[in-house]
């Protein structure tokens, strides 16, 4: 099956898709009874790491059953990056197939941290088409992608490290060099139902994370991502964000709109009601303890997300930040996602301003942290 000339990469996805759901192939692939065992790159391997999807399920289960270490990504990356599956002693194959689903990730996992100096030494992933350049198409989420530049930077994996898709023969198709980006990641092998492709790609695979692919969004998401950030500007890296330029227009922009201060949208509660009047305070939690106010401020102005005011908050190791208008703050917001101070990943949000009725015994317009 060949693509159309001209085609983007969503449109391959698709014509894919239909070719699976129209033959009833939705199941495989399962290639991995046959082909992993017997794969040089697999029998060298020790620690192994498999995408979380269900598609590989059976490939998470060859790795255990070899006694390897199975890592496999936290789904979304919303928790970390690495949970280590640890199956019971004496676990049977029927535990180890439960192991390898998602429930069993779940219940049979510990986290893996980024000082745990971890070395992976095969890469399996999923793709929804693969050419034999080695040249992968995914679901078009960048999770594969992601994960892979993430252990490029936490030291997990090298150029050398084999990375192998498993796929249906009909996912096998022509990908034009055109469509892919610096990000992508190449793969070294594919199995098939019916044969082993080495792909002998040159193609350079990703060298780290490429900050300016990132959103904010992304970045509030992720915890394990502001971690990576934090390491990476502390080692004197350009870490700017995707959208960190765009808060100040886009949120000026939405001032624009608004007849009254009380039509402003706040950042994650959908509208002011009632006495609430729209913020230009940041709250930021999660201070080291031992933090000082001079040292906050200097790092703010290295962020360019200095206050007019700071109400420093150092018992509950927090500070109020204070600007000028909503568009200022929601500014500071962009710039300060992934911000750390010493060893702690700070928290950022709105500030809510409450009349004397919302906040019981507090002062009228005193700002308190969003929920």
């Amino acid at each position: 099956m060949e693509p159309r000339a001209g085609v983007s990469k969503q449109d391959i996805r698709e014509q894919i898709w239909d070719y699976m759901e129209a033959r009833n192939l939705a199941d495989f692939p399962r290639p991995v009874h046959h082909r992993i065992p017997n794969f040089k790159a697999f029998k060298m391997a020790r620690t192994i790491k498999v995408n979380p999807d269900a598609p590989q399920k059976n490939a998470r289960f060859f790795v255990l059953n070899s006694k390897k270490t199975l890592l496999v990504p936290t789904p979304r990356l919303r928790t970390g990056l690495f949970n280590k599956i640890t199956p019971p002693p004496g676990a049977t194959k029927d535990i180890l197939r439960k192991c390898a689903t998602s429930q069993g990730v779940r219940n049979y996992s510990t986290p893996v941290g980024l000082d745990s100096r971890v070395l992976v030494d095969l890469v399996v992933v999923g793709s929804v088409a693969v050419s034999e350049k080695g040249w992968r198409i995914g679901k078009g989420e960048g999770y594969a992608d992601l994960e892979y530049a993430m252990m490029v930077s936490m030291g997990a994996v090298s150029q050398g490290t084999p990375v192998v898709t498993i796929v249906h023969d009909c996912q096998v198709v022509d990908i034009p060099e055109t469509l892919l980006e610096d990000h992508d990641l190449t793969v070294d092998y594919i199995l098939t139902p019916t044969r082993v492709i080495t792909t002998g790609c040159e193609r350079p695979k990703p060298t780290g994370i490429v900050w300016s692919k990132i959103s904010c969004e992304m970045m509030g998401k992720m915890p394990v991502l502001r971690s990576l950030r934090c390491r990476e500007e502390q080692a004197g890296k350009d870490v700017t964000l995707r959208d960190t330029h765009q808060g100040l227009p886009r949120a000026r922009a939405a001032l624009s709109t608004v007849r009254s201060p009380r039509e402003l949208p706040s950042l994650e509660s959908g509208s002011w009601q009632g006495d609430d009047v729209p913020s230009s305070t940041v709250y930021i939690g999660n201070l080291p303890r031992d933090a000082r106010v001079s040292e906050l401020k200097r790092a703010l102005s290295a962020r360019g997300a200095a206050p007019s005011r700071l109400t420093w908050q150092g018992p509950q190791r927090g500070a109020f930040l204070h600007y000028r208008d909503p568009a200022e703050a929601w500014q500071a917001i962009s710039r300060l996602q992934g911000f750390c101070l010493g060893a702690n990943t700070v928290r950022v949000a709105l500030a809510r301003h409450q009349g004397a009725s919302g906040l019981a015994g507090g002062r009228t317009g005193e700002p308190h942290p969003d929920p």
